[in-house]
This record gives structure tokens, sequence and C-alpha cells, in this order.
């Protein structure tokens, strides 16, 4: 899969899976827009080390005024926009408690950056790939939209919801050649992952893979396949759809 000359913008940039995105983004020749909140100049780096061109944006995804800037930038530093990875969410900071326990601040958090953060982004890149001909765009949700995670239904639901988001953006979007697709993985290695479940990561990593038909853990490599393929031409009568990348835990 060769990405030379494609721009890509990839959001919750700053570490794990979307830093991993952008470096085989990068390493095939993209020119890679890498935007959080956070600081992104480390996965620069990894940007220009992997050969390739790049910016370190700091984007609110919930913000029209900032994806605005961050697809302005594109288009100033880099001609247009062909690919939109939407990664950024909240998982890591957030609460896992009984759904009458949740707080209402957390609830409305979790779903302004997990849901409306893809409607913003999206509305953001609209316009440059309309006039590029085309595009793709790739959402990031989750096993536990199709599964049901207990004591996570802020972040259930929210996942959820950009699964039903794909298919409406697929619908929209087809008639500028816009492919919409979503992954969905199970409990990766990061360090997100390890901010949620602290002592019990072990315990969480065992249960995992014994649902698991391939009883192996999840690395951010394992999740980028998926992401590139649904990303490149090969896929390029591929929308709408949800490709679970979850070691054969939830059969669709």
């Amino acid at each position: 899969m060769n990405f030379e000359n494609k721009v890509v913008i990839i959001t919750g940039a700053a570490r794990g899976l979307g830093q991993e995105y952008a470096k085989q983004f990068a390493s095939r020749g993209a020119k890679v827009i890498a935007c959080d909140l956070r600081d992104c100049d480390d996965t620069l780096n990894i940007i220009t080390n992997a050969g390739s061109e790049g910016l370190a944006l700091r984007t609110d995804v919930t913000s029209a005024e900032s994806t605005r800037e961050m697809a302005e930038a594109a288009v100033k530093n880099f001609g247009g926009i062909d690919i939109l990875i939407n990664n950024a969410a909240l998982y890591g900071s957030l609460t896992f408690a009984p759904f009458d326990k949740l707080e209402e601040s957390e609830w409305d958090a979790t779903m302004n950056v997990n849901v409306k953060g893809i409607w913003q982004c999206c509305k953001a890149v609209l316009p440059s790939m309309r006039e590029r001909g085309g595009g793709a765009i790739v959402n990031i949700s989750s096993l536990a939209a199709t599964y049901g995670m207990p004591n996570g239904l802020h972040y259930t639901a929210s996942k959820a919801a950009v699964i039903g988001a794909t298919r409406g953006l697929a619908r929209e979007l087809g008639r500028f050649n816009i492919r919409v697709n979503a992954v969905a993985p199970n409990v990766v290695n990061t360090d997100a992952t390890g901010e949620v479940f602290g002592e019990k990561r072990d315990k969480v990593v065992e249960v995992t893979l014994s649902q698991q038909a391939i009883r192996k853990p999840l690395e951010t490599e394992d999740i980028v396949g998926a992401v590139l393929f649904l990303s490149s031409d090969l896929s390029k009568m591929t929308t709408g759809q949800t490709t679970m990348v979850d070691g054969g835990t939830v059969f669709l």
C-alpha cells in the first residue's frame, strides 16, 4: 500500500495508536498532519525519521474553529486532504463505574469528544476532499460498541454512535467518491489502557484473551493493517463498513 503524496490527517496522534498510524503512513510516503490536544512533536520526529513531511498541530476536535484551522493548515502546507483518521477519543482519562454512578459531566464530555469530534473533523475536511474528487475517512470505534463494556456505558454508547455515524456519512458522501469506514479494536496494549485498568490490567488481559479466537494480546501494530487498507485504493469500493480487529471475539 503506497501513499506517496497523499495527505493524511490523524487526530489523537500524540501517542499510542495515533502515533503508530502516523509512523506507518509516513513510512509509505504520506504527508502526515498529527493532531492532538497534547504536544505532537514526538510524533512529528517519527514522521520525519520515516522520511516524510508532516505537521504537528494542537487541535481540539470538539471545536469547529480548531478543526477548521486544522484543515486549513493541511491545505496551505500540502495542497489538500486525501485521508482522515478520526482517532481522538476520551478513554484513558475516563472513570469506569456502574452506569447509575457515572457523573453527568463525564458522560457529556465523552459524547462531545468521541462523537461530536468526528462530526467536526468530517465537516472540516469535506471541502478539500470534494475538490480533490474523493477521499477516505476511517473512524476508530471499539469492540465495546458491539460486545458491550460493563461499567463503561458512556464509552460503549459513544463508540456505538461512531458506527452509526460511519454508516450515515457513507450514505451521504458516496456521491463525492468519499468512503467512510470504521475499525473496532479490542483492548490494545497502550498507555491509555494502562491508565484505564491500572492494577487490574493483567487480569483484564487474561479475561480478554479467554474470549478471543486468536489468544494473543493486541499491540498497536496489529491495528494498523486494517486502517491502511481502508484508507487505500485497495478498498475503493468499500464504504459504511465496520472492521473488527479483536482477535476473533465478535463475528459480524
